[in-house]
């Protein structure tokens, strides 16, 4: 109850403020849910199965694993294994790769940098709110007679007040998420760039195995 009065006092920015709340709550759920997971894999086990099942000759079963586990690291490996069944060339492998890391990136950094917007807008929205109010406190004090000045100052000071604070509540956790989020990310990109490169290397140390050719 306490928190409705203090969003009814503090005019009209707190409609915008809440707009920009209420997005960042739903980025937040939808980007958890995807970052920690639909997107989650255990790359030394999903690289210690693909390396066995490559040393076996099974990449169509790795190829049926891959369509199991919907992680960004496992559709970039498919589409190498796809290249590779089809007898492509180093350079056709690594494009492979390159070509899928591509494609997964910017799922994974999917609607994160609105957050960190949402951090900066509402901390403005909440310093715009805080000017008006002040204006509108100010210009009524000039017009009204002293028996009313010190009732239009205390409520134009309490809607600038309340507004700052409404913006720095949802910017601060925006800001703080968008950092967690931000880092995790990167885990998974980092993953993606370090298995890509071991698949690499291990494809072309067994190179005669496979039946590739070195071509560009």
């Amino acid at each position: 109850m306490f928190l409705i009065n203090q969003f009814r006092e503090g005019g009209f920015m707190m409609y915008p403020i809440l707009v920009l709340g209420i997005i960042m709550i739903l980025i937040t759920i939808d980007r958890i849910q995807s970052l920690y997971f639909r997107m989650n894999l255990n790359k030394d086990a999903f690289f210690k199965k693909l390396t066995a099942s490559l040393l076996k000759g099974d990449m169509e079963n790795m190829i049926t694993v891959c369509d199991q586990n919907p992680a960004p690291l496992s559709k970039v490996i498919k589409s190498c294994l796809i290249r590779l069944v089809n007898k492509g060339s180093d350079a056709e492998i690594q494009a492979a790769l390159d070509e899928g890391a591509l494609t997964e990136v910017p799922q994974i950094e999917r609607r994160l940098s609105f957050l960190a917007v949402i951090g900066n807008v509402s901390t403005l929205l909440g310093l715009l709110g805080t000017i008006t109010g002040l204006i509108q406190s100010f210009a009524a004090v000039a017009n009204a007679d002293p028996v009313t000045k010190a009732a239009l100052l205390t409520t134009g000071i309490s809607e600038a007040m309340n507004c700052t604070a409404f913006g720095l509540i949802v910017a601060v956790p925006a800001v703080g998420i968008y950092s967690i989020l931000q880092n995790r990310a990167q885990k998974l990109i980092d993953e993606i760039n370090e298995i890509s490169i071991k698949t690499f290397n291990f494809i072309l140390a067994n190179r005669d195995r496979f039946g590739i050719e070195e071509k560009e």
